[in-house]
């Protein structure tokens, strides 16, 4: 089958990075969404208004949950299908998770509409924040089942070897969001509305281009009759609650974050975490992007290994990957952690100016949380590393762990005795005793996957 060679290569460095380049890049981009929104929001209308992004932001990761545990779930099962040769199964099974997303896309725009009002309700913001937040979210929400479509089928677009199509649509919105954030908040005169419309159509871009892709007969995966599986969609949703667990905690996480700042600084604090947010979500798309780009590869093999036992060679590729997977972190997380360092104040300044007091928190907040980086890098990989190999369960516990227990003792803790310091050290030592908890259960399973 002339699809599956890129999975029949050996594994090598070039190979691995042929799959995983194009969506570094990809997600590297999508994070650019929110950043350009940011920059075009806090410049042209002000540090208020930012402050409204991020506390939407709990909101918007509630509502992209569901869809990424579908779409890591649903592409790990189905890809131990197409492995397992399986192919007529995979393809029914692609096209009955599409369908689900787009119910769920509908139900949650509609319940966000209903609890609209009671979610600002009790945060006591000034009038002008809250009145920013109403008005992003009301507009944002308009686009949630494209939204949910985009998440499924960037990922379902690197399982059929289109990674370069899924970076190229990725471009194409980011490109599209930064020209329409100018034209409708410089231009028309449209404020906080035309910085959520124009996230909106960037992220519709994928979708629109998936909905032709996947229509064909040519792509290796594509639109057949669905067949409602019910086990399909709970191994789809146990496999991928790690990645929704993620994106929920990081909402319940946001939040914390937002009212601590709010308590000890107010309403500044929230914009220079939203700042440091920035920073720290780029430097994570680079790993995100990694771990997405082998987690087909992964999953091909497992499902190749349990089908070939005895072939040794089989064995080796998943072991393989995964070492030289490792050392590609290792170098990421070095050179995050020294680019981070070094812009801190080109970076800051490009939301904030020098004599603004959110300025120096986030200058001070950003050189704290760096020491981040040296382990954000190999905990999202084990995680994905897990539901890749269909191990949900695992996965779960390592994000749920990492981005809600932990930050949760840290985020309690530190501020008591540091102040506002420890709010900046919470995110570096969670992410320490996270990796110390990844390591354990990479140690544990070594020997029943093989790698």
């Amino acid at each position: 089958m002339e699809n599956s060679n890129v999975y029949e290569k050996p594994v090598t460095l070039k190979n691995i990075l042929k799959f995983a380049v194009p969506t570094i890049v990809m997600t590297v981009f999508m994070s650019f969404y929110t950043m350009v929104d940011g920059l075009f929001v806090s410049n042209l209308i002000g540090t208020n208004a930012l402050s409204a992004i991020n506390l939407t932001a709990p909101v918007i990761q509630l509502v992209t949950a569901i869809s990424t545990m579908l779409a890591t779930g649903g592409s790990a099962v189905i890809m131990k299908k197409m492995g397992e040769q399986k192919t007529d199964e995979a393809k029914a099974d692609f096209t009955f998770l599409i369908l689900v997303n787009v119910i769920v896309g509908i139900v949650m725009c509609v319940v966000g509409y209903l609890a609209m009002d009671h979610i600002f309700a009790g945060m006591n913001l000034s009038a002008d924040v809250e009145g920013y937040c109403m008005e992003y979210l009301s507009r944002y929400l308009v686009f949630t089942v494209p939204i949910l479509l985009m998440n499924n089928f960037t990922l379902y677009m690197i399982a059929s070897e289109k990674a370069n199509l899924s970076l190229i649509c990725s471009v194409m919105g980011g490109v599209l969001n930064m020209v329409l954030d100018y034209v409708f908040i410089a231009g028309f005169d449209m404020g906080i509305s035309g910085a959520a419309i124009a996230t909106g159509l960037g992220y519709s871009v994928t979708a629109v281009v998936g909905l032709f892709v996947f229509s064909r007969k040519k792509s290796l995966l594509h639109f057949k009759k669905p067949v409602f599986r019910f086990k399909v969609l709970a191994s789809a949703a146990t496999n991928g609650c790690s990645e929704m667990a993620t994106a929920l905690v990081t909402g319940i996480i946001t939040m914390m974050f937002n009212w601590t700042m709010l308590y000890y600084v107010g309403e500044d604090g929230v914009a220079a975490v939203t700042i440091i947010m920035y920073v720290l979500m780029f430097a994570s798309s680079l790993y995100t992007g990694y771990s997405y780009g082998v987690a087909p590869m992964l999953s091909f093999y497992y499902g190749e290994r349990s089908l070939n036992e005895g072939n040794i060679q089989t064995h080796e590729k998943l072991k393989k990957l995964v070492a030289l997977s490792m050392k590609v972190i290792a170098v990421i997380s070095v050179v995050t952690v020294a680019a981070s360092f070094m812009l801190t104040r080109p970076l800051v300044s490009v939301f904030a100016r020098p004599d603004n007091p959110v300025y120096d928190l986030a200058v001070t907040g950003n050189r704290i949380c760096t020491v981040a980086l040296f382990f954000i890098g190999f905990n999202i990989f084990a995680s994905g590393m897990f539901t890749a190999l269909s191990n949900g369960v695992v996965s779960a516990i390592l994000a749920f762990s990492r981005s809600f227990v932990f930050m949760l003792i840290t985020m309690i803790a530190l501020p008591i005795i540091l102040g506002v310091n420890g709010i900046w050290l919470a995110t570096p030592v969670a992410e320490l005793m996270a990796l110390v908890l990844s390591g354990f259960m990479f140690f544990k399973y070594r020997k029943r996957y093989g790698y």
